[in-house]
């Protein structure tokens, strides 16, 4: 047990047989009786053809620090990143989640509240003389819950999504725990690959459960989409990239055995495991929506106000999100380019709840607004309103790599094309957490109302 204190190179050209060990020259410019230094080194060499040997010094002295305590020198990194910085980080993102929950409160106890109220009250005769007309969300709730455009698609993005989710939840809290520890390398990228074949069941069920309620008949080709459409996108990119890596002799390269394990994982684990979770999806009765849908679809007011165009909710939607998380955004790309290692894993499940929370509340606000001005096309307007923080994902990525050096056009299609890759998983995760806190949102108030 001990710690590494000098480590020194020196060169000398000259030329060593290489059968008989007793006929190696002696290093006459190496110095004994300690570690060398340069400032030993009185004059200079003389350089002649030959292989060059390289040598180093080592000393070792006993250490007070515990087996158990080896990595905190490498996972401080000198102190390089104070704690501080991450909670400047947790307390920027507490404080968007802060405003934003009191816009939410705002409107569902002051709005929605007035909404349900007049909505439900009981017209005396001089009221019903004035016919008096509703207006509102109201309006549409014959209409709220007819099935998107696309539904198959739709259906495919959120089973991937909670599929995505899970894994990832549960990736950080093993991490947090300490179970994925940065001394045992590729822990981290195995328990990722496992754990997202294990959750395919819920990914198979959730896309077969909601591709039925939207009155669905080809349920295996839902399936197989839900089983093949991420995993194969991400594996053509990787296995490209890896030929690539292979023509540049680079140590990078992934063997060929562990490819066939990764394709092993893929068919033999996880897509059984999408099928099996989609045949209970799709034996399950239907979503109980709180309204009936009626069969002709209500026209849409036009035009519409020009904050509630779906280009400009989708792109809005997404700063507040990435502005909750972009901190240690940073610290995290840092880690996978810079060689730095990331540790701080309860910091990131700190971020991860907030992040998660601010795309649900920043749904709920765009959808009451969107449903006001009588607009009922919810399902891919929620998915893809918080969705859009993987776009400032992305560019962020990209204003990061300016600070990298590089001059190699392979080092820009690794980083731009995993960073894609974990753009469009940051995509379907978060446009997951919008669908299902927009669907949450509906329910709620279309179920306190009385429709006639």
């Amino acid at each position: 047990k001990g710690v590494l204190m000098e480590k020194k190179k020196k060169k000398k050209n000259v030329a060593i047989p290489e059968e008989d060990e007793s006929l190696k020259p002696i290093l006459e410019t190496c110095d004994k009786s300690g570690p060398m230094v340069y400032e030993s080194i009185s004059a200079g060499q003389e350089v002649i053809a030959g292989p060059i040997i390289f040598t180093y010094d080592v000393l070792w002295r006993a250490s007070n620090v515990k087996w158990a305590s080896r990595w905190d020198i490498y996972l401080s990194m000198d102190n390089a990143v104070p704690d501080k910085v991450h909670w400047f980080s947790i307390i920027n993102s507490l404080l968007i989640v802060i405003f934003l929950s009191i816009m939410v409160a705002m409107i569902l106890i002051r709005n929605l509240h007035r909404d349900i109220v007049r909505y439900n009250k009981v017209l005396s005769d001089e009221e019903k003389a004035e016919d008096r007309e509703d207006s509102g969300w109201k309006l549409v709730h014959a209409d709220v819950f007819r099935p998107p455009f696309a539904p198959m698609m739709f259906s495919v993005f959120i089973g991937t999504g909670i599929q995505i989710l899970l894994c990832s939840t549960l990736c950080i809290i093993f991490a947090a725990l300490g179970f994925l520890s940065p001394a045992n390398r590729g822990s981290l990228a195995t328990a990722v690959l496992v754990l997202f074949a294990a959750m395919g069941s819920f990914a198979g069920y959730t896309s077969a459960y909601l591709y039925k309620t939207f009155r669905g008949r080809y349920w295996q080709q839902c399936t197989l989409y839900t089983a093949l459409l991420y995993p194969a996108i991400c594996f053509c990119t990787f296995l490209t990239f890896n030929f690539v890596l292979h023509l540049h002799q680079s140590t990078g390269a992934v063997p060929f055995y562990a490819l066939l394990s990764l394709l092993i994982l893929w068919f033999i684990v996880s897509v059984p495991l999408v099928f099996f979770g989609a045949y209970f999806g799709f034996r399950k009765d239907p979503m109980a929506c709180p309204v009936i849908t009626s069969n002709i679809p209500r026209e849409i007011p036009y035009p519409q106000p020009w904050y509630l165009a779906p280009a400009f909710t989708i792109v809005v939607g997404g700063i507040l999100p990435f502005g909750a998380c972009f901190v240690e955004l940073f610290f995290i790309l840092s880690s996978m380019w810079m060689d730095q290692f990331y540790y701080v894993f309860g910091f990131t499940f700190l971020v991860f709840l907030i992040l998660c929370v601010t795309c649900a509340e920043i749904t709920m606000v765009l959808l009451y607004f969107q449903l006001c001005a009588e607009d009922y096309r919810w399902w891919w307007r929620t998915f893809l309103t918080s969705g859009s923080t993987a776009l400032y994902v992305f560019l962020y990525s990209a204003f990061y790599f300016s600070k990298l050096e590089s001059n190699m056009p392979v080092t820009y299609a690794l980083y731009f094309g995993y960073n894609g890759i974990i753009s469009i998983g940051l995509f379907l995760l978060t446009g997951t957490v919008g669908y299902f806190s927009g669907l949450w949102f509906n329910i709620t108030i279309f179920s306190s109302i009385k429709v006639d």
